[in-house]
């Protein structure tokens, strides 16, 4: 479980595929085989150590679904580790199980406030609500508007600062996971209304 707080950025020092799967090899320190991290709010488990990177091994159902599959070296992403028991809680649940891809559309820079805006898949629309929270490439976020499958979020400066998002152009497709409150109630509530059959 995580929080969408992203703790730092790291440098994707390489990649190379394998059998049905990619290995991703990122810079960061204090990992160790077996811990689980979320790259760009996609959670993957640490398969190696070597001096100086941590190795991921992420497989085609991962790179699919995700932004995972295009990042080549010297790319940067956002890097966070799981929730501790007892930690502070400042963003919201965050699973770590990217539900779609969601595409920035627009960026726009007011008065020192970023707003980008992104249209999602018709499917994931109906969990994104205003006021809602969502995870941008693995960053909570809080929903300013909605209109059908394109919404608007909001980019204060220290997290231009910490994260990747506001270097992204128009097409970059954000990992999005919607929040699981809204697809637990939404889900819950379309079995009561429309029950399979026994």
């Amino acid at each position: 479980m995580f929080t969408g707080i992203v703790e730092k950025t790291a440098t994707v020092a390489g990649v190379a595929d394998g059998p049905g799967f990619r290995r991703l090899a990122l810079n960061p320190a204090d990992l160790r085989p077996g811990q689980s991290v979320a790259v760009n709010g996609c959670c993957l488990t640490v398969a190696e150590v070597t001096p100086g990177t941590a190795v991921f091994e992420v497989v085609k159902e991962t790179l699919d679904k995700t932004n995972l599959g295009t990042l080549c070296a010297g790319d940067l992403v956002n890097v966070e580790r799981p929730l501790k028991i007892g930690d502070r809680f400042d963003g919201h649940f965050v699973q770590g199980h990217v539900d779609g891809r969601a595409n920035l559309v627009e960026i726009a820079s007011d008065s020192g406030e970023w707003k980008l805006t992104l249209e999602a898949p018709f499917a994931l629309a109906k969990y994104i609500v205003p006021k809602g929270s969502v995870t941008l490439d693995g960053v909570s976020l809080t929903v300013v508007a909605v209109r059908g499958n394109v919404f608007e979020v909001a980019l204060i400066p220290t997290t231009l600062n910490i994260t990747t998002l506001g270097k992204k152009s128009i097409g970059w497709p954000f990992n999005l996971e919607t929040d699981i409150l809204s697809k637990t109630v939404i889900s819950w509530l379309e079995r009561q209304n429309h029950p399979e059959p026994a």
